[in-house]
């Protein structure tokens, strides 16, 4: 199962991304701030994340470029109210850019065409809980 790291510091926008994408299939976990994305990340290893500029704490921003230098081939999906951030070349790393207009279909769709670009654990040799649970139980 892909997972995917929600990072937002408005509860409601996890909340809400949380059951869309539950529904879709992925496991999602949801953090408030840089600070406790940075223990999902190491802890989750998530397949893609999304994130938004303006959090509660340090600037997302920053994180970001934390994330990309830690974890370079992890893609990152900018989810955020601001359209003109758009074109910022800080963000020239990001791998899809949704403004919180609440598309959600528009960012469904940039998770699936970024995991697409990226195998599976599976495919990989990396074993998963369902398949651990699969080989233990039948």
């Amino acid at each position: 199962m892909r997972k995917i790291l929600i990072v937002d510091d408005q509860p409601c926008v996890q909340q809400l991304l949380t059951a869309e994408l539950t529904l879709e299939g992925y496991y999602v976990a949801s953090s408030g701030d840089a600070g406790s994305a940075r223990r999902r990340l190491s802890s989750l290893r998530p397949d893609v994340v999304i994130l938004d500029l303006h959090l509660g704490g340090p600037d997302g921003f920053d994180f970001f470029e934390d994330i990309k230098r830690k974890y370079p081939d992890l893609p990152v999906i900018i989810l955020t109210a601001y359209d003109s951030y758009r074109d910022d070349p800080r963000l020239s790393q990001a791998d899809g850019y949704v403004v919180k207009s609440m598309a959600l279909d528009e960012l469904k769709g940039k998770i699936a065409d970024v995991l697409s670009r990226k195998p599976a654990p599976e495919a990989l040799g990396v074993k998963t809980q369902s398949s651990l649970f699969r080989e233990a139980y039948g």
